[in-house]
């Protein structure tokens, strides 16, 4: 009935959807597998892409031909750029997204790639032969062959939804959990934990007093995240902000002692970062109230998503504590929020390439990997299916460093460290981040995007070398032109900054605090003429790299040392208990995450600088 695939991707959210196209457009013939062919990339949470270091991960996804990107620029109803009072490292792309329009657009770029096969039908299990992943399982008793298996379950091995005292199973409301796979790895000898994240009750944003609101309006100006030429949002919907108060607090402590966070029946540790309302009015007693955030879920549809409000209180409860809120007064609800308990696999099981130690063939991607997060989910799946392909092709993995990007990051981190809560990135976990910028994504991901063979990149790698000759061309006339008193003065005056005493070069003026290539043109005629050629993007990329200059320099000298260790490489059969310089510790892990080169080595915990000379000398450095 089935032909043998070359890749099967188990799970069609965020992960598996990026899995599916990423090794489907280098050539192979993929399978996604999924309970549910409506739910395809489901916006299960909130509806919403991108955000602090989140933002750039998707333009990371989009440089290397993943679809998120696109995506989300054809269904957001609101953009903005967050951090803009901070340096540009830190600035972060976020957009709103229609969420049925989002999973309607991934079906329909999914069902356009003849690559990709779909079957809708429940995975129990795996075909194994040989410690190697040779299809799978299915419900009906199904036996489906491939070379290689992506599992991207999300939330739902084995998922418990928890609302006060009830519990039923459950993988999302609504949707049955999958069970089956997580028993059988364990018995293959994988080690399996539970994780908990929850979501906030739905509203009915008819029933709201939006006057009573703060309005959170979109980018003057919004930008996108694509680097290809897809459509800017128009005519934003605004998002309000909203705030807990004394009386809400109140009216959630009732329901405390029903709470299956605080009786200890939700074993699994939830995000540090997005915790539940009760959890905060818990941790943070002395605060009388709490910022919300009113999300739109579409453009035309009345349901809410209240950002903040995250809850597995009952629903009695909920529903009271909510009426408490100023502006929600007479809120109804479509449904209330819950925490959803799930099985995940500590990912310090798995090879750089995601790729599982123990069972050849077998890649992990997404919460399954201890991750939270649409964007966090399919970077992985999109490297997931890139190295599916690779390695089924007898081809060397494809490994992004940190240095080049923060899904280099965020996998190095999970490989090396593992985690014990929800893995989320932020900007801190990135010691590069002013090369990890979001506007040089393309330059610095595409020209690898194209090397490995991704469809469709011949027309993106033209603009990417018309970005970089633009991009010189800015520079070079910046560095030439000189600057007077006269001239510049006025302006100076007008930013508050000091005025010039002499003639000068432009690049030094730009080089001062909150002086912008825009702000300059207005006094300079002919760099207005100049720059009056270039696109917004590739102006604000120039000013960026002309600005922190000196900064780059110094990182990029930091990456050389640290590449050096990066290109010493570590044999898979390397025998670390047999080195007793070692420390004992640095023996255990050593051996458990059987790193690739020296450079991975030195970031797991317990491994001490002392160990990497040992390791150096070993090697012959």
């Amino acid at each position: 009935m089935f032909p043998e695939y070359d890749v099967i991707v188990v799970g069609a959210g965020h992960a598996g959807c990026e899995a599916a196209v990423a090794a489907a457009n280098m050539g192979s013939k993929v399978l996604l597998a999924t309970m549910n062919m409506n739910t395809i990339a489901q916006m299960s949470c909130n509806p919403a892409m991108g955000g602090v270091a989140k933002g750039q991960i998707v333009r990371e996804i989009d440089a290397l031909g993943g679809y998120a990107g696109i995506v989300t620029d054809h269904t957001m109803i609101q953009f903005r750029m967050l951090n803009k009072s901070k340096g540009p490292a830190m600035w972060s792309p976020r957009a709103q997204s229609d969420r049925m329009l989002f999973a309607a657009k991934w079906r329909e770029m999914l069902e356009e790639n003849t690559n990709i096969d779909f079957w809708q039908e429940m995975v129990v299990g795996l075909v194994i032969k040989d410690n190697r992943c040779i299809g799978i399982r299915t419900g009906i008793g199904l036996e489906i062959p491939a070379k290689s298996v992506i599992l991207t379950n999300g939330t739902f091995l084995n998922g418990l939804i928890h609302i006060g005292e009830k519990q039923f199973g459950g993988g999302r409301a609504g949707e049955r959990a999958a069970t089956g796979i997580t028993e059988q790895l364990v018995e293959l000898g994988f080690e399996a934990g539970r994780m908990k994240t929850g979501t906030p009750p739905r509203v009915d944003g008819r029933s709201l007093n939006w006057d009573l609101l703060e309005v959170q309006p979109g980018d003057e100006n919004p930008s996108k995240f694509s680097f290809t030429d897809t459509p800017t949002v128009q005519n934003q919907r605004p998002c309000h902000i909203a705030h807990t108060n004394a009386d809400v607090h109140e009216a959630l402590k009732e329901g405390f002692d029903r709470s299956p966070m605080f009786n200890g029946r939700i074993k699994g540790l939830g995000p540090r970062y997005c915790p539940s309302v009760e959890d905060k009015i818990n941790r943070f007693a002395d605060k009388d109230r709490h910022q919300l955030f009113v999300e739109p879920e579409g453009w035309k549809t009345p349901e809410i998503y209240l950002n903040g409000f995250s809850s597995s209180l009952p629903e009695d409860i909920q529903y009271k504590a909510l009426r408490k809120i100023v502006g929600f007064e007479n809120a109804k609800m479509f449904r209330p929020g819950y925490a959803i308990e799930y099985d995940f696999f500590q990912p310090t099981q798995l090879k750089i390439n995601l790729e599982t130690k123990l069972i050849a063939n077998l890649f992990f991607a997404g919460q399954i990997n201890g991750t939270t997060g649409y964007e966090e989910a399919g970077s992985q799946g999109l490297m997931a299916g890139i190295n599916a392909h690779l390695k089924i092709n007898e081809e060397e993995p494809f490994v992004l460093k940190r240095s080049e990007a923060y899904i280099g990051v965020l996998i190095d981190d999970l490989v090396n460290k593992g985690t014990e809560e929800p893995y989320r990135m932020f900007t801190s976990r990135a010691e590069y981040r002013i090369l990890l910028r979001q506007d040089n994504a393309d330059l610095r991901l595409s020209p690898m995007a194209k090397k490995l063979g991704i469809k469709n990149m011949d027309e993106r790698m033209e603009v990417v070398h018309t970005k970089l000759q633009d991009l010189k061309d800015i520079q070079k006339f910046i560095s030439k032109l000189s600057v007077t008193p006269d001239e510049f003065n006025a302006f100076l005056a007008s930013s508050g900054s000091a005025p010039l005493k002499q003639k000068v070069k432009a690049q030094t003026i730009l080089s001062r605090p909150h002086i912008s290539l825009r702000g300059m043109e207005t006094a300079h005629d002919g760099l207005r003429q100049f720059l009056s050629k270039y696109s917004e993007e590739t102006i604000h990329l120039a000013e960026t790299t002309l600005k922190y200059q000196g900064y780059i320099l110094k990182e990029q000298e930091m990456v050389d040392k640290m590449n050096r260790l990066e290109e010493v490489y570590l044999k898979d059969d390397f025998d670390y208990h047999e080195i007793l310089a070692l420390s004992s510790e640095a023996r255990e892990k050593l051996t458990k995450i059987k790193p690739r080169t020296i450079g991975q080595a030195s970031r797991i915990s317990g491994v001490s600088p002392s160990d990497i000379s040992v390791l150096l000398v070993k090697v012959g450095r």
